[in-house]
């Protein structure tokens, strides 16, 4: 067999660990809403409501009135209520992540945990798909196996660019006034842009991120670099990335060995099965190990598809 259940213990674990960091995921989402604070301004003849943003920005909402009154007041309780479940389900993230390692819940290589962590945490997750092998762990963990080691081995994680985010992207990493590689270097401060290899990032361990994108199409940069950081990353044309680029997307909780958790972005289950296929039968000049690889690793997904521990689309039984 090319994977086996989980324990028992495990599956129930990661069950209840994706339970809590789906709700403190949500949580954080609905405490965005009322990041800042809201205060009376006396500005004689009149008292206005006004909003400060996270950014210290202010905005004036209105004069002092039943209505304003209403929203003050609406604010404060949320922002009260959101800061008090924000705290609990961070206390409770802790206790699972320990008990994710008590009960060997989770394998992903801690430095794929680190760099995704760092992205999310920037914001630019919606930006960045994770394909190839290590979209992997994000299947296994949602069908509730382990998949053999052998077809999992690999010293570098693949994470693909949405070109057709373009325009969102500079903003958002304009906003920031951070490089990509700087986001990496908040995961481990080794990564560097290796020597020859402007879309790729490497650590002192010799752990790679290689970043993708598809070849240009209509008004598709070409090529482009993340930032004006001159030291930033230029992600990859690669082949057929357009596909993945287009694949429905398949989203699930992942667990490092050390308990820690995070969202994996990856292309859903069928994609992953085609393009694997794609790679062992049609690529050119492909080694033949790898190619070997590519047909295990798609054979690993539809037997998990055809057995229904994995649903299409994404989810899980």
């Amino acid at each position: 067999m090319d994977y086996l259940p989980l324990s028992d213990n495990a599956a129930r674990q990661v069950i209840d660990a994706t339970t809590i960091f789906d709700e403190l995921r949500r949580t954080e989402a609905l405490a965005r809403k009322y990041a800042g604070g809201m205060y009376w301004k006396k500005q004689p003849p009149y008292e206005y409501l006004v909003k400060t943003l996270p950014d210290n920005r202010q905005q004036r909402i209105g004069p002092r009135s039943e209505e304003t009154e209403r929203i003050y007041d609406d604010f404060v309780k949320h922002k009260s209520e959101s800061e008090s479940r924000l705290k609990s389900l961070k206390s409770a993230l802790t206790e699972t992540e320990r008990m994710n390692k008590a009960l060997k819940a989770g394998r992903v290589p801690s430095t794929v945990i680190a760099v995704l962590q760092a992205i999310e945490h920037a914001g630019l997750g919606g930006h960045f798909t994770v394909v190839g092998t290590h979209a992997l762990y994000a299947y296994e963990t949602a069908a509730g196996v382990r998949i053999v080691p052998g077809a999992l081995a690999t010293q570098d994680v693949d994470l693909l660019w949405d070109a057709r985010q373009r325009i969102r992207f500079v903003t958002d990493i304009e906003k920031l006034d951070l490089s990509v590689l700087g986001i990496l270097k908040k995961a481990d401060p080794t990564f560097q842009r290796k020597e020859g290899q402007n879309e790729t990032a490497i650590n002192a361990r010799g752990f790679e991120v290689d970043f993708l994108r598809r070849q240009p199409e209509g008004d598709d940069p070409h090529p482009f670099r993340f930032s004006a950081d001159e030291d930033d990353l230029w992600p990859v044309q690669a082949r057929r990335a357009s596909v993945l680029t287009n694949a429905p997307r398949f989203e699930h909780v992942v667990i490092s060995a050390t308990g820690r958790m995070t969202l994996m972005r990856t292309v859903s289950p069928e994609t992953f099965v085609e393009f694997k296929r794609w790679m062992a039968e049609k690529v050119p000049d492909r080694p033949e190990i790898k190619r070997r690889r590519d047909r295990r690793q798609a054979d690993i997904v539809q037997s998990l598809l055809d057995e229904q521990l994995l649903m299409p689309q994404g989810g899980s039984t």
